[in-house]
């Protein structure tokens, strides 16, 4: 695809086109929106309310959307359809398994699309959470001490006796793990002995998942002790864009845990420069988003993964100063180099309403300081947009305050223990 020229060009021939519903999802819609006045087509596998009631998508429920076939063909369709009306299109993904499946298909899709991810052998190299964690022992970055263990392999056994617990287990591969399914599956497993890890380890093996599984020490600590940092790398290599934010509470929902619901702004300097030093070193261009946590046994930041796509989250970026998704047309549909930009405005990205935090957050200091962030108008979910239609902010609504009967059912509870589903 050859560079549009300029903004106004970009307003009446680029089309985004955008993988999956949720969050991110409605994010990129309402980004190209409030920054181009752009209308998206969004393709997702259901009917997600929060996002296909927007006016400001054309939705399209694409049953096979997980086939990887299925999904590139209808892609070339509807590229087909944006090139005879005489427009570019942009895709993007909202999920480790779109970002997979773009950047193993980018050449032929360049036909009609720009597409913002890296090369596929760079993305399958450093989405491999043993390749990460060999990269930040090369690089001097701290990470939690790690062991990984063969899915594939069906006589591989854990000795589960070895491990002080708690610890955390994952899968190393998060877009091979979104195909997996067997009962008690979560997105990132808390291990309370030895007879849970076997447990695990074994269901994998009996799953289609064939990668490793990763064994992590647990950090101390609670979920205020996670920052996310998102970055943004120039073609030629440099930051276009930092950003950072502290975790102040994570969903708890088993498929979900991990994800963070309330961010506030948060500089971790060191942590960045950490993060930047590895996409320089592996080439990197474009959006990566990485999960630390401060450890406070030796007050270092200790990397837990990279994502190589535009996290979640990442409409946190608009809140604290940046525009996500002028940043990848200024780079990809422009071709322009950025400047660095470090952004730095006081924010609050809150999935929840100011109840879960209150009756949630132990640190008093912490809780008061979050919750006088809500009473300053700092707060911001980012599914609630005021031009977008009422039956889009009904929905966005239901989304918002059902964060109180899941917190209810996975934390309170429960004791604060982290509650499991079949």
């Amino acid at each position: 695809m050859r560079a549009l020229h300029d903004e106004a060009e970009v307003r009446e021939r680029l089309v985004p086109v955008i993988l999956g519903a949720d969050i991110l999802g409605y994010s990129f819609v309402r980004g190209f929106h409030e920054t181009y006045g752009l209308r998206s087509i969004v393709l997702s596998s259901s009917d997600i309310k929060m996002t296909s009631s927007s006016r400001f998508c054309d939705y399209r429920i694409i049953e096979g959307i997980d086939d990887e076939d299925e999904l590139v063909a209808e892609l070339a369709r509807i590229g087909a359809e944006i090139e005879s009306s005489g427009k570019c299109g942009l895709v993007v993904g909202s999920g480790d398994w779109y970002a997979r499946i773009l950047s193993s298909h980018k050449a032929e899709l360049e036909r009609w699309y720009y597409v913002p991810y890296i090369d596929f052998e760079l993305l399958d190299e450093i989405t491999q959470k043993e390749r990460f964690y060999d990269l930040c022992e090369e690089l001097g970055i701290p990470y939690p001490r790690t062991w990984k263990f063969d899915c594939a392999d069906p006589d591989a056994r854990i000795d589960a006796e070895q491990f002080t617990y708690p610890l955390i287990a994952k899968p190393s591969n998060s877009a091979r793990y979104h195909y997996a399914k067997f009962p008690g599956k979560k997105k990132i497993f808390e291990v309370e002995d030895a007879a849970e890890l076997t447990r695990i380890f074994e269901a994998l093996k009996g799953s289609c998942y064939d990668r490793e599984l990763i064994v992590q020490e647990f950090i101390p600590g609670a979920d205020d002790g996670l920052r996310t940092i998102t970055i943004y790398m120039n073609a030629d290599g440099t930051p276009a864009m930092t950003c950072s934010g502290r975790v102040v509470l994570q969903d708890h929902h088993p498929a979900a845990i991990g994800n963070p619901v309330c961010i506030m702004s948060d500089r971790v300097d060191e942590a960045i420069e950490d993060a930047i030093r590895l996409l320089k070193h592996v080439g990197y261009r474009g959006f990566a988003n990485f999960d630390v946590k401060l450890d406070p046994r030796d007050g270092k930041f200790k990397f837990f993964e990279v994502n190589t796509r535009p996290g979640r989250n990442t409409y946190y970026v608009n809140l604290a100063g940046a525009n996500f998704v002028r940043l990848i047309v200024n780079d990809y549909v422009l071709g322009r180099t950025q400047e660095r930009f470090d952004a730095l405005k006081p924010f609050l990205f809150a999935c929840v309403p100011p109840y879960v935090v209150k009756r949630t957050v132990e640190d008093p200091a912490l809780r008061e300081q979050v919750l006088g962030m809500y009473r300053d108008g700092l707060a911001v979910f980012p599914l609630f947009y005021k031009p977008d239609t009422l039956t889009q902010r009904f929905w966005s609504a239901m989304a918002y305050y059902h964060q109180i009967s899941k917190f209810k059912r996975y934390v309170w509870d429960t004791g604060g223990k982290q509650a499991s589903v079949d």
